[in-house]
């Protein structure tokens, strides 16, 4: 698929153009309670929908800052993504060679990047556009809770996708011209847990079935029920495709729907205590001193663990593999710009998988490129049919590296410009291979940013904790004259 706006820009025009209509689609049973686009910006101003808008630029903001700290602190808390091939293996392998065919492919490329930005843009707008201000609240939460309680496993806790660790299986989605420079800007490739293509969908299915709990009804009974079907299919979908287009484990589903769970039961307990400020002030905001007194506590306890367990720990050991490579098969690794005055060391080891004698063939070859010389060169997973790996040694790069079974290679690449993003493309020829990449920016010290940027996903489960252990009183949903029983 091609267009002259990129993956974000087409899929984000795809999404404007659908609102209105699926809105429509959905609400077709209660057609007075369609906002009219005229009678927004009041139903703005009258709801208090602000706070809505300036959190999605936070998120927005937020989501710069994590992904500034995700690749300089790797040197310093290494990835796992072998304890969790240790559980599964290449179990998720049979999803994509079974049914492995490029209509499927680009079908579930374009449902994996519109259906998640979708979620984010169109549950809040169509909660707001059927005045459902309650909902509207706890979409725009669930959205943004969320993404800060996986924080901590995105920074510390990487764990690559499973394209870059199962030999033969391709990364159909990453690895193609128009969808490359987009993921190697905007997603590092090795936050596979947890998945929150999988959390994000399943935490509002749990808050829609809190809220009808609230109400006295079944879902079946609720006037949003058509959206909750919507969104079960799509999770359906999702659970299939995240595994065909070689992203995540399985083993990533399971963090998902935990952080789901906790997410869907704060949003649930503190948005009419959000929406009730105005009348009882901020003071209405800080949690009782039990509940405080929890929160702290859990956010020490868990801050302590996380430094003492992975600062410096066994995901940096040296002699694990962060990257498998099959027989002919490739990986990339991005460098991404941090500085404009110093260079990124690249450190690239090709373990010793095998005992006994290693033939004298074993070997990676890597190179390093930009990436706007050899971004056209891919497609579906692959290179482009009149294209080979060895088509890069012929275009122009920083420096390219044949490294034998038990040999390492460095280099250092210079950033001068914002765009001077950098790949690592590396090819085994014959065997199957174990490889280590570690890139050390000069910037590492922000390990302890990283830290306290992840403290806030403690504090907030350590509030749900106290809210489970202490049931507390009825929450206030919406106004029950608004449910089409």
């Amino acid at each position: 698929m091609w267009s002259p706006f990129g993956p974000y820009g087409t899929i984000m025009s795809f999404i404007l153009v659908s609102t209105i209509p699926l809105r429509n689609l959905l609400s077709r049973d209660e057609k007075s309670e369609r906002l009219k686009l005229s009678e927004l910006p009041s139903e703005i101003r009258e709801k208090g929908y602000k706070w809505h808008i300036s959190l999605f630029v936070i998120m927005y903001l937020y989501k710069v800052v994590i992904d500034h700290h995700n690749e300089p602190i790797k040197a310093r808390v290494g990835g796992y993504t072998h304890w969790i091939h240790s559980i599964e293996g290449d179990f998720t392998f049979w999803a994509q060679s079974a049914l492995k065919s490029d209509l499927l492919t680009d079908i579930l490329s374009f449902h994996y990047l519109y259906v998640y930005l979708f979620t984010i843009w169109f549950l809040p707008i169509y909660f707001i556009l059927v005045k459902d201000h309650v909902m509207a609240d706890k979409a725009t939460l669930n959205y943004f809770v969320i993404y800060v309680l996986a924080v901590p496993m995105y920074l510390f806790f990487n764990v690559e996708v499973t394209s870059s660790f199962i030999p033969g299986m391709e990364a159909l989605l990453y690895h193609d011209s128009w969808y490359l420079e987009f993921f190697t800007n905007n997603d590092p490739m090795d936050n596979g847990v947890p998945s929150l293509h999988f959390g994000l969908p399943m935490g509002l299915l749990i808050l829609n079935r809190l809220h009808c709990r609230d109400l006295g009804i079944s879902i079946r009974e609720w006037r949003h029920r058509e959206l909750d079907t919507f969104v079960i299919v799509n999770v359906g979908i999702y659970f299939f495709s995240i595994q065909y287009l070689g992203i995540h484990w399985i083993t990533d589903i399971v963090p998902g729907l935990l952080l789901g769970v906790i997410c869907a039961i704060f949003c649930h307990k503190w948005q009419p205590i959000l929406r009730n400020r105005k009348i009882k002030g901020w003071k209405s905001l800080i949690p009782s001193r039990k509940a405080l007194s929890t929160a702290i506590v859990f956010t020490i306890l868990c801050g302590t663990f996380m430094v003492q367990a992975t600062i410096d720990g066994p995901g940096t050991d040296e002699d694990v593999p962060n990257y498998r490579i099959g027989s002919g098969d490739y990986i990339i690794e991005t460098i991404e710009v941090h500085s404009l005055s110093h260079p990124v060391t690249v450190e690239i080891s090709n373990l010793h998988s095998r005992p006994g004698l290693i033939p004298p063939e074993e070997k990676i070859i890597c190179v390093i490129s930009m990436r706007s010389d050899v971004v056209h060169l891919f497609d579906r997973g692959g290179f482009s049919d009149e294209y080979e790996f060895y088509d890069l040694l012929d275009l122009p790069h920083h420096s390219n590296h044949t490294i034998a079974s038990g040999e390492s290679a460095v280099a250092v690449v210079d950033t001068n410009s914002i765009f001077d993003t950098h790949l690592v493309i590396c090819h085994s020829p014959q065997f199957t291979e174990e490889v280590r990449i570690t890139m050390n920016y000069f910037d590492d010290e922000l390990i302890w940013s990283a830290l306290l940027v992840s403290l806030p996903a403690f504090f907030i489960t350590g509030l749900v904790i106290n809210s489970i252990m202490n049931k507390s009183d009825h929450v206030e949903g919406e106004d029950p004259a608004h449910v089409d029983s």
